[in-house]
């Protein structure tokens, strides 16, 4: 009598290293026109447009898919953010990296000139940091202890640190108490901070109300958002916004409401000045 044979069922197929070290993707981060990733193995890519040199790529072109970043061999990123024409790295270490635009210093070299590839930013190199944030021409950097540093334009006192000079190199961010921050976060020309004791801050510009104080005026320090904040009146009921009272009217020339995009030969680092406002726009009235 024959016996049916079943055959033995094939081996599974054989991993090429190819599959096997295949990009899992870890943390990303968009600006304005361009994306930025980690992957699980602390690789950095980027893609998009690239002008400014935001894709750390050592060129000023665009990429239609992700690229590898080859600069910061030796380091392995854990986080990245980016700004609006410049990107920010975290290694595994604490090293903070920055690369792109830097007209108002927002990289943090000490200088106001463009870099094409990640540089680690020597003011804090013995600094680990644990926090990153990139606003529209600004950076926010929380380290390890909670202390704070903020750095590039400061028109709307937007870095936080009591004045409204643009910074090329970090500087300190003080609060009371000396509180230590937990979490950062950038707007366009504000920045808000969240400290350990669950209190909340914000700076920087404030005419839309941005700022959550019940005013609409522009602050170049912390101050405390009195109803999120367990110092403040946390406990209580949020109440609906209402609209400021306007006791005197100043007219805002559009200099002063817009920050549009300057004309790119514009050359002058630090404090830009910001053209082709609408002047067809409604005006914005404010106390």
């Amino acid at each position: 009598m024959l016996l049916a044979c079943t055959p033995n069922p094939a081996p599974p197929p054989r991993l090429t290293e190819e599959c096997v070290q295949g990009v899992c993707v870890k943390m990303i981060a968009a600006g304005a026109e361009h994306t930025t990733a980690i992957t699980e193995d602390g690789h950095l890519y980027g893609w998009g447009w690239g002008r400014y040199g935001n894709l750390g790529l050592s060129d000023r072109d665009d990429r239609l898919v992700p690229e590898k970043v080859s600069s910061v061999e030796g380091e392995k990123m854990v986080l990245v953010a980016c700004g609006w024409r410049h990107s920010v790295s975290v290694s595994s270490s604490g090293g903070l990296y920055t690369y792109g635009w830097s007209k108002y210093g927002q990289l943090g070299h000490g200088d106001f000139e463009d870099h094409l590839v990640p540089r680690k930013i020597e003011a804090l190199k013995d600094v680990s940091i644990s926090q990153i944030a990139g606003g529209w021409r600004h950076t926010m950097a929380v380290a390890s202890d909670g202390k704070l540093y903020g750095w590039g334009w400061n028109k709307f006192g937007q870095v936080g640190v009591g004045d409204d000079v643009d910074h090329c190199s970090p500087v300190e961010v003080n609060f009371p108490d000396e509180q230590k921050i937990a979490q950062v976060a950038c707007g366009w020309r504000h920045t808000l901070a969240l400290t350990e004791n669950k209190n909340v801050f914000s700076w920087g510009r404030g005419a839309s109300g941005q700022l959550g104080h019940g005013e609409i005026i522009d602050r170049n320090t912390p101050k405390m958002i009195d109803a999120l904040s367990l110092d403040g009146t946390a406990c209580k009921q949020l109440e609906s916004s209402n609209a400021v009272p306007m006791t005197a009217k100043v007219w805002v020339p559009p200099s002063k409401r817009f920050a549009i995009v300057p004309e790119e030969n514009v050359s002058k680092p630090g404090n830009g000045t910001d053209k082709h406002a609408p002047e067809g726009d409604a005006k914005r009235m404010r106390v």
